[in-house]
């Protein structure tokens, strides 16, 4: 087998001695390219050459960016044809980021070393798995993608990290609750969903689309918002509905009350309350916008955007593990 092995040098978790320990490991059985990547979209070309060149493996040691961007250059080839592809190369993962949702979502060890051990174990036996992705328009994404408040705090916390200050997990949580205090209109819900065959539902403040659960992890506990949401099903859409005029005080105690229960903390079957449309195993939908709102997928912030076509794809990537 030829592998490609992608390393995010600047991953929080991610060092040049793991580096080196996997592409040894790796090398007594494939024979491994190492290429680190070097600005924001450089795995999306790496994934693109990889699946021109025919090789049979990607393995990613980094986060959930690099990941995801490695994601969308194997579905998309420089020949721009979209996957999912019968040839195209199969995906492997090595934890190197700080939260490593997606490796973790498929019960992968945490530690680099024994994800490796792991990863030589599943190559030698032969094991792998076809997974469902979503797509954001004609981006992909592996767990989750968000328009509104949760894209919102990624982009405070890349800007905060830009500036060299740690992504650490109560960060985000300051950063959500923070712009939803001062930063959301609360009176005027921007988001309407559209379906096919169905009524738009406008009234929302923002959309967190799951393909897999959990959402995320606070440190060790896992955040979970659509606890049926898998990478063998569709995707699941949670939505916070208007909170009413008059009632803003107590409005926002129930928005307290329904993000602490997505830790699980009140509720361990997702994000709950009257407040919370939930809606299960979808193919497709839009998310329409009447002003521009923040859109993120894979814990990566993508700008802004008034209108997101959000679809299913059953079976996009095969991944050893």
């Amino acid at each position: 087998m030829h592998a490609l092995l992608v390393v995010n040098p600047k991953a929080t978790a991610t060092t040049a001695r793991t580096r080196d320990v996997l592409a040894r490991a790796l090398g007594s059985d494939l024979k491994v390219d190492v290429v680190e990547t070097q600005r924001r979209g450089h795995a999306i070309e790496l994934g693109a050459q990889a699946t021109d060149e025919g090789l049979d493996l990607v393995v990613v040691l980094g986060g959930d960016g690099t990941i995801n961007e490695v994601v969308n250059g194997i579905l998309r080839g420089s020949n721009g044809t979209p996957g999912p592809q019968s040839d195209q190369p199969a995906l492997a993962v090595v934890p190197g980021g700080s939260t490593n949702v997606f490796s973790r979502a498929l019960d992968l060890p945490h530690d680099a070393v024994e994800a490796t051990g792991s990863l030589l174990d599943a190559l030698r036996e032969g094991r792998s798995r076809w997974i469902g992705l979503g797509r954001a328009d004609e981006r992909w994404f592996t767990f989750t993608a968000g328009l509104g408040l949760d894209a919102d705090a990624v982009r405070v916390v890349e800007k905060a990290r830009a500036a060299g200050k740690n992504p650490t997990p109560s960060r985000y949580a300051w950063a959500a609750m923070s712009r939803f205090l001062r930063g959301t209109d609360r009176r005027h819900p921007a988001i309407t969903l559209e379906r096919p065959d169905e009524e738009p539902m406008p009234g929302l403040y923002l959309g967190i689309v799951s393909n897999t659960t959990p959402w995320t992890y606070f440190n060790d506990r896992p955040v979970t918002i659509s606890a049926a949401a898998s990478f063998d099903n569709g995707l699941h859409l949670a939505a916070l509905r208007q909170i009413r005029r008059g009632k803003l005080g107590r409005g926002k105690l129930g928005v307290v009350r329904t993000l602490w229960s997505a830790g699980g903390m009140l509720t361990s079957r997702g994000l709950r309350g009257r407040q919370v449309l939930s809606l299960a195993d979808l193919r497709e939908f839009t998310l329409a916008a009447d002003r521009p709102l923040h859109l993120q997928v894979d814990g990566d912030y993508l700008g802004e955007r008034e209108s997101v076509h959000f679809h299913s794809v059953p079976a996009a990537i095969r991944v050893v593990c």
